[in-house]
């Protein structure tokens, strides 16, 4: 039986099961609405949705459509960054393939403004909208690793730690991001940056292969020889041509134990320690990955590297000595770990609900003129309310052309982020205000921008970004969402 036929009775076997599952909406809610639900459409102005459709919706669905009232409403809506507290008009809450596709084509049908959740760590907050549909992947979580074949094949609801907890039962592994509890989806979508990238590529240059539910709500395969041209697309073009249910990634073989650890230093040093490292990063083997960053404040603050060393150990240990030889380090904790507690070390500092704001773009080469604005601002503003990141890029990532897929930074050597957070709403306007007048200083520093961690102000920029990319991705867009349905992201405009 051909792929083709075989996907098409599997989803219609699946919706048939929906069928006979169903779960409808708790009459007494759906009544207690009303007839006619607020909604908001794709352009922005008021509808209404029948409650009639909304319960036929739920009874044509495996999972469950929430609505406002509804117990499980406001935990669902919920997405990483707290500083969005936005309330769909339903949430689809999918459990198949064939949920989805019931989801896209009630989002089409009404015009509504469609957000897609799977992790939910939309740094803007696009995984969530108000007076829109959201369409929660959260319930597709599942994860199959072939060892003989190398791949693993995940659920879009999968988070990272998922797949990394499996694929290290083989001593095998894929890039898979810095925080375990990011959805594989999103940042696999966006490009994908983590500690073996390097090393393997990112997320995206090991996507082989996806199943994809189209704006006309067409189930498509998605590999090198089933739509090659949205295979390209996926690999860095974000969530822009439908909700992708499934995802495949080549595995490759690693010591599930690394070398990982911080060496830090006082911030007071923050300038010595960007100069060695801007004279000991080029040319460092694929297999170590440094991530640089700024904890505390005055007196407290420190400068930190973390180290990530997926190779022979005895090796590692030489690459790295003189890092831990350097300048009067006051920690150095880089010792063999298995990689997923390193993979995990910034979840909980990352945790679900705080509220922050980022300005992130990709760095060429630590100039002095960089180091100096750094330390600058560093120094002249001690108790600054910001933090800032490099996560280390280059190696295998810089190997593959710029054309090579959509994502399109592939000659930064890092990238760089200031981010901010608060807890009271009165700190986080002044607070956003100094990350910005920093990032006016570090900015024209950068080149293009991470479509994951984007920033509001960058949304207009999205064409820029993408550069001899975008117009490929306006054609595939023009082909599989020509109303611009999947429009929460960074947005390719048909």
């Amino acid at each position: 039986m051909k792929r083709r036929q075989f996907l098409a009775l599997s989803i219609a076997s699946a919706l048939h099961a929906s069928l006979a599952r169903a779960t409808p909406v708790d009459p007494a809610l759906l009544k207690s609405l009303g007839t006619q639900i607020p909604a908001v459409t794709l352009d922005g102005t008021a509808t209404t949705l029948a409650a009639a459709d909304i319960g036929d919706l739920a009874a044509g669905m495996r999972g469950t459509v929430l609505l406002p009232g509804d117990g499980a409403y406001d935990a669902a809506r919920m997405v990483w960054n707290g500083r969005y507290d936005r309330r769909p008009a339903l949430i689809a809450r999918c459990e198949s393939p064939a949920d989805v596709m019931q989801a896209v084509n009630f989002a089409r049908e009404h015009r509504l403004l469609t957000a897609v959740k799977a992790g939910g760590h939309s740094a803007t907050g696009k995984s969530t909208c108000d007076g829109g549909i959201m369409i929660d992947l959260t319930q597709m979580n599942g994860v199959r690793v072939d060892p003989i074949a190398r791949f693993a094949r995940i659920e879009s609801g999968t988070l990272l730690k998922e797949l990394d907890s499996e694929t290290r039962q083989f001593g095998l592994v894929t890039t898979a991001g810095t925080v375990g509890h990011t959805g594989a989806a999103g940042l696999t979508l966006g490009g994908g940056l983590g500690r073996v990238g390097r090393r393997f590529g990112l997320a995206c240059d090991n996507l082989r292969a996806a199943d994809i539910i189209t704006a006309d709500g067409r189930l498509l395969h998605v590999s090198a020889s089933e739509n090659p041209d949205l295979l390209w697309g996926l690999r860095g073009g974000g969530g822009n041509f439908g909700v992708v249910t499934s995802f495949e990634y080549g595995l490759h073989e690693m010591n599930p134990m690394i070398l990982g650890g911080n060496v830090t230093w006082p911030q007071t040093q923050l300038r010595e320690v960007l100069r060695f490292l801007a004279d000991y990063t080029p040319g460092l083997p694929d297999e170590l990955n440094l991530d640089i960053g700024t904890a505390g404040r005055g007196k407290d603050g420190i400068v930190e590297v973390e180290v990530c060393w997926s190779g022979d150990h005895a090796a590692g240990e030489r690459v790295i000595a003189p890092l831990r030889a350097f300048g009067s380090a006051t920690g150095d904790t880089v010792a063999p770990m298995p990689y997923t507690t390193l993979q995990t070390v910034n979840d909980e500092a990352s945790r679900h609900g705080q509220k922050s704001s980022g300005r992130s773009g990709f760095v060429p080469s630590l100039t002095p003129a960089l180091i100096d604005t750094i330390a600058d601002l560093f120094e002249n503003d001690p108790a600054r309310p910001y933090s800032m990141m490099f996560q280390h890029s280059g190696g295998a990532i810089a190997r593959v052309p710029v054309d090579g897929t959509a994502f399109p930074n592939r000659t930064g050597k890092h990238w760089l982020m200031l981010s901010t957070g608060w807890r009271e709403e009165a700190d986080a306007e002044p607070r956003m205000a100094a990350l910005k007048s920093a990032w006016a200083a570090l900015e024209p520093h950068t080149e293009g921008f991470y479509v994951n961690s984007m920033a509001e102000d960058q949304y207009a920029r999205v064409r820029q970004n993408y550069g001899p990319n975008y117009e490929r991705l306006v054609t595939l867009k023009r082909k599989y969402d020509p109303g611009n349905q999947f429009r929460l992201n960074a947005n390719v405009v048909p």
